[in-house]
């Protein structure tokens, strides 16, 4: 008989598992999670919609297969059939039929694949551009659009660290979080290119459906629509060396003003 200190035990860990995710503002992976993290653009929204496309055709195939292997160990095993006659060599409807079959499987899937990928290659106007530079083993970041409102035409730039274990506050993710984080606002159309200073590097934030290389003299680019507001996270997804793990990525989405009040600060400083 369960009491009531084990039943408000089990519900604090139900909510923990299931909802603390859901009511908190930060997105990061939890314990155990299987699933994907909670979209925050078009682009994820897409992904995840295209994996429950392609996971009906898994699925199918894999039961398909399955049932098919245990009739022929069941139907051609040695106790069962242990003198077989061997004068089955063709079967032309059964050749045309699994030629055909798959490529209309292939079908299927191939059209949700390429809409999702052009999409993800389509070039808006953007309203904000951010350049990121991944260096051995921190990341620096660059609002190069406001370099004429500043003396010496530097813009806004500044390095991203990992805050060590002694600097965390109550409510931090441990390597996950930052000494200055990106700041973007929500619902606008933002331009972000990629490169490296050093070895190769990649900038991935899982809820934005974004993971791109960073590579030494080359610019990669994609682009961004934050429809949510919330605290994202990243991590470095290119082996980039032995501090490969401890180059997070935090990125804050703002309203517009809160976005314009950040720039000001920035600015004055």
């Amino acid at each position: 008989m369960i009491n009531l200190k084990n039943f408000i035990s089990i519900l604090f860990f139900l909510f923990y598992s299931f909802g603390l995710k859901v009511l908190s503002l930060s997105d990061a992976s939890v314990s155990w999670q299987l699933t994907f993290q909670e979209p925050a653009t078009p682009i994820m929204e897409g992904i995840i919609n295209f994996h429950n496309h392609i996971m009906f055709f898994i699925v199918g195939i894999a039961i398909f297969v399955g049932w098919l292997l245990s009739r022929c160990l069941a139907h051609f095993s040695a106790t069962v059939n242990a003198d077989p006659v061997d004068n089955f060599t063709h079967a032309t409807t059964v050749e045309i039929v699994w030629t055909i079959v798959p490529a209309i499987i292939l079908l299927f899937i191939a059209v949700p694949s390429f809409s999702l990928l052009y999409s993800m290659d389509e070039v808006v106007d953007p309203a904000v551009t951010l350049k990121v530079i991944g260096h051995q083993w921190y990341w620096s970041y660059e609002y190069s659009d406001y370099n004429h409102l500043t003396e010496e035409n530097t813009g806004i730039n500044f390095d991203s660290y990992m805050l060590a274990d002694d600097d965390l506050s109550k409510g931090n993710f441990r390597l996950l979080e930052v000494d200055n984080r990106v700041v973007l606002p929500v619902n606008t159309h933002i331009r972000v290119l990629i490169t490296a200073a050093d070895v190769l590097h990649s900038w991935a934030v899982p809820s934005f459906g974004v993971k791109v290389d960073a590579c030494p003299g080359r610019l990669n680019q994609t682009t961004l629509f934050v429809n949510r507001l919330g605290t994202f996270y990243g991590q470095c997804s290119e082996i980039c060396g032995v501090n490969h793990g401890f180059m997070p990525i935090a990125v804050d989405v703002v309203e517009l003003p809160a976005y314009v009040e950040w720039l000001e600060t920035k600015l004055e400083v």
